[in-house]
């Protein structure tokens, strides 16, 4: 059976860092999470190569969405407790492609994995992120946890 797709309403979210980096949602499942870039000049570091903080971000972002799509049916949030991302080859233009997939999925934490690939489909960086899951209720940082427009994806 084939599983909903979340990634038009996602990309649909007023995300102030996906809109400022052209991170575009490809495919969101509840398996598996699919973003692409294309790399701009803002993106590269003072040696012209992608800047790592991209990569992190990137596995974040995709890790995060991931999390969040398989919670907020059940009212929860997900919100990240650990990135370790590793960077493998350098990039210097082109597209970025990122696919993250769940490792585990507990009632109260989650793990994603993220490999990013760049056009030749050589694997530029990877990285997992630790999720905690979060009951809507909770405070972080002062404020609420809820997403306007995608607070009840639906099975």
């Amino acid at each position: 059976m084939e599983q909903q797709d979340f990634s038009e309403a996602i990309n649909t979210i007023d995300d102030g860092w996906v809109r400022a980096n052209g991170l575009r949602f490809t495919r969101a499942t509840l398996d598996e999470v699919t973003a692409e870039l294309t790399v701009r000049p803002e993106h590269l570091q003072a040696y012209g190569l992608v800047h790592g903080g991209v990569h992190a971000s990137i596995v974040e972002t995709v890790a995060s969405v991931g999390a969040a799509i398989n919670v907020m049916p059940h009212g929860l949030s997900a919100v990240g407790l650990d990135n370790h991302t590793s960077f493998l080859h350098a990039v210097r233009g082109g597209v970025l492609r990122a696919v993250g997939r769940p490792l585990t999925r507990g009632r109260r934490s989650q793990l994603w994995e993220v490999t990013i690939s760049d056009d030749t489909g050589r694997v530029a960086a990877t990285g997992r992120v630790r999720l905690l899951v979060l009951d809507n209720a909770a405070q972080v940082a002062g404020g609420g946890l809820t997403v306007s427009g995608l607070d009840k994806p639906g099975p």
